[in-house]
């Protein structure tokens, strides 16, 4: 059973607890994003097992109404095992959401899983013409590098500040320098990226950024927020016309999952804490 304090930021255990969880956002004009817990399986059952779990998962969310779709991570499905696991998996899955018309995300890890990454997304997200997306990170020294790579691929692209404590060779580490890139990056995306832009952030100085390019470029875009997080913010947005997609994960791995999230960056335990005692 997951306790009180973790179950602000996970959807329960089941698939079928994270389905009735997207519905209740739905209710509030909140589409979701489901997760299926879990990461750096070093065998391939648990990683063959989850994508045979996203699938099914696809397949439920194919049966309902509801306003959602699914996010895997590379090293959930195989990546630490080899890369060829990794794109059989991720292609299985990427076959399941095009037959059944529910977008795929992946997540991005850290630096050394960046590559293959976005070779992968880039073959399906061709091949599949837009219904995928990719979740890249402003903290990187890579990125801009990466999303002019991207510039002319279908689908959509979440940005966000980055999570992952990496070295400072390849990564800005100061809050003020992610920030100005993040906008810098948000720039770019609105001026020359043909697919959809997701704002994976919770700041509100990122959000208010996003609206005056949406103007000014008059494109759409969708804000992603994490569950448990501004969850009032992110019902206010919707009410006012935003497009509001929740990240909400949920499985019987929780406990790494809350765990993990609070001490990657100082940043997530302050989150946690204001959203935990609603401040």
């Amino acid at each position: 059973m997951i306790p009180p304090i973790a179950s602000n930021f996970v959807a329960g255990e089941s698939a079928t607890e994270a389905l009735d969880h997207a519905r209740a956002m739905n209710d509030d004009g909140v589409a979701v994003i489901l997760n299926l817990l879990g990461e750096h399986y070093h065998e391939r059952g648990p990683a063959d097992n989850d994508a045979d779990q996203y699938v099914r998962l696809i397949e439920d969310i194919a049966a309902t109404d509801l306003d959602a779709c699914i996010s895997v991570k590379p090293s959930q499905i195989g990546l630490d095992i080899g890369d060829d696991v990794f794109e059989e998996n991720y292609r299985r899955i990427a076959e399941a959401a095009d037959e059944h018309d529910v977008f795929c995300w992946c997540d991005m890890e850290d630096h050394e899983t960046t590559d293959v990454t976005l070779d992968a997304f880039e073959e399906l997200a061709r091949e599949f013409d837009g219904g995928m997306g990719l979740c890249v990170q402003a903290n990187l020294k890579r990125t801009r590098d990466d999303l002019e790579r991207l510039a002319d691929v279908p689908g959509k692209i979440r940005l966000v500040k980055g999570a992952y404590d990496e070295p400072a060779s390849i990564a800005y580490k100061k809050k003020s320098k992610v920030d100005e890139v993040y906008e810098d990056l948000l720039d770019y995306l609105f001026d020359a990226y043909v697919g959809g832009i997701a704002v994976g952030s919770h700041d509100p100085a990122m959000i208010a950024h996003t609206r005056e390019l949406a103007a000014e470029y008059d494109r759409e875009y969708e804000i992603q927020m994490l569950m448990g997080v501004r969850e009032d913010a992110q019902r206010e947005l919707a009410a006012d016309g935003v497009e509001v997609w929740q990240y909400a994960p949920y499985g019987d791995k929780w406990f790494q999952y809350f765990y993990r999230r609070v001490r990657e960056r100082k940043e997530n335990a302050l989150f946690a804490l204001r959203a935990v005692i609603g401040i």
